[in-house]
């Protein structure tokens, strides 16, 4: 059966140290599958809310999904207001802030939109298409491209697909890149534009971080440490998709299957900044993975003694997405459903079919849960409004500590193309110690530079 959200929160262990808080959860959303957040701290939730309601996926492609945005009012963490920003969506699956427009998209369409609120009611009345592409994706909605994702060099890259766009301050321009990673649901970056990808089908845990995927596809053996793609559940785990092959003697799961959702952590509260999280929904965890370079190659990791960084002895419990938040924390988002596989692998004569009826897991649907993780030793600060600020302000936060705060802040003055700026831009680059030492008397100014550069690009 289904728990509440503080009960499904005594399931879910942490290291010591850290601590989880519920951000937000049912009614105030339902099956959200990806979060982020826009110059301000609004954050957008992406909820499909006809993903899978009965084992047989009826009315799944119906346009009843929505976007919402959520708004924390008294800055205690949590939040306490909700508005549908934009509903009669199908199965949205891309979800990206510009300035005060949103690019969405959604299953089956190529098609790119960008909505924005004119009028402060956090309701989007304004819809303009910014990529036409009147092709549809063909197959199951667990192969198509999704996270759109701006990345430090301006483009913007999907998790599948030979393409990256770029905006030219009205619509996305298309560019074809020769030999792109191929992933699935799920794609991030590092603090220097390296991109980790995830292809669930494959059971291929991470892929692609070799090298920026401009550089084409570059895979290498030792990529991470013998055991990494073993994952380390609390609990058994009968309705995996591999079957009875997946599972050990106790019936917990043997391999990364479900990865989903991948972030690399680039927050300031944490003591984790540059890990790579990986959800795994089917086995009810969230791997924390260390990335270090040997010689070059980049090499993943696990941390703890055959045991994960986040797990659940909650069979609902369905991490789908971690993000690094403005607060400088840590964000999960769990979907919280008895069925996580697509109705193309629950029908008659499958090996799930029978496992989810009889646990009865097709009953747990129209839920969901985002939780935060904070550390005992780190409090989270209040998220600091960009939008306002004048495109001068923002050039502080290329040397933010959070890298949220950095990406976001060159994301804005590319796209106002505020030509004011340059002589701010190569100060940074020529007089750091002098001009900026004040301010971030902490910080690494190579990343501010980088981030200088390419904002200047």
């Amino acid at each position: 059966p289904s728990l509440s959200p503080s009960e499904s929160m005594k399931t879910i262990y942490l290291p010591s140290g850290f601590k989880l808080e519920l951000v937000a959860s049912e009614p105030m959303i339902e099956e959200p599958i990806d979060i982020a957040w826009d110059g301000d701290g609004k954050m957008y939730v992406v909820e499909m809310l006809t993903y899978m309601q009965d084992i047989n996926a009826t009315n799944e492609n119906e346009p009843w999904s929505r976007v919402s945005v959520l708004e924390d009012t008294d800055g205690d963490g949590k939040m306490d207001k909700s508005t549908i920003f934009v509903d009669s969506l199908i199965l949205p699956r891309i979800i990206l802030p510009l300035d005060d427009q949103v690019i969405i998209a959604e299953t089956y369409s190529k098609n790119l939109w960008s909505y924005r609120d004119t009028d402060g009611d956090r309701i989007a009345d304004e819809k303009l298409l910014i990529y036409e592409n009147q092709e549809k994706y063909r197959g199951n909605l667990e192969h198509q491209a999704a996270n759109l994702t701006w990345n430090i060099d301006n483009w913007l890259y999907l998790s599948k697909d030979a393409f990256r766009y770029r905006w030219n301050g009205s619509k996305l321009e298309k560019d074809t890149i020769i030999d792109a990673p191929t992933g699935q649901y799920g794609l991030t970056q590092d603090e220097v534009g390296k991109m980790y990808y995830s292809r669930a089908g494959g059971e291929v845990v991470a892929l692609g971080f070799q090298q920026h995927p401009i550089y084409g596809a570059l895979e290498m053996d030792g990529r991470w440490e013998e055991g990494f793609e073993e994952p380390w559940p609390l609990i058994g785990t009968s309705d995996v998709q591999g079957g009875e092959i997946r599972l050990r003697p106790d019936r917990t799961l043997n391999k990364f299957t479900g990865v989903a959702g991948q972030e690399i952590f680039l927050g300031d509260r944490l003591p984790m900044y540059g890990d790579l999280f990986i959800p795994e929904p089917v086995g009810r965890l969230v791997r924390r993975a260390k990335v270090t370079n040997l010689d070059g190659k980049m090499v993943l990791s696990n941390p703890y003694n055959k045991a994960e960084f986040m797990a659940s002895t909650d069979p609902n419990f369905r991490p789908v997405r971690a993000a690094t938040g403005p607060d400088g924390c840590l964000y999960i988002v769990d979907m919280y459903r008895g069925i996580i596989q697509e109705g193309n692998w629950t029908k008659e004569g499958s090996y799930l079919r029978p496992e989810i009826q009889r646990r009865n897991l097709d009953e747990n649907i129209g839920k969901g849960r985002i939780y935060r993780v904070v550390h005992e030793q780190m409090k989270p600060y209040l998220p600091i409004k960009l939008l306002d600020k004048s495109s001068k302000e923002l050039l502080e936060y290329l040397g933010h500590l959070n890298g949220w705060y950095r990406l976001t802040a060159q994301k804005l003055l590319v796209v106002r193309n505020d030509n004011a700026v340059i002589s701010g831009l190569k100060s940074i680059l020529t007089d750091n110690e002098s001009l900026w030492d004040e301010l971030f008397s902490d910080q690494d100014f190579g990343i501010q530079r980088l981030h200088a550069l390419w904002t200047l690009d």
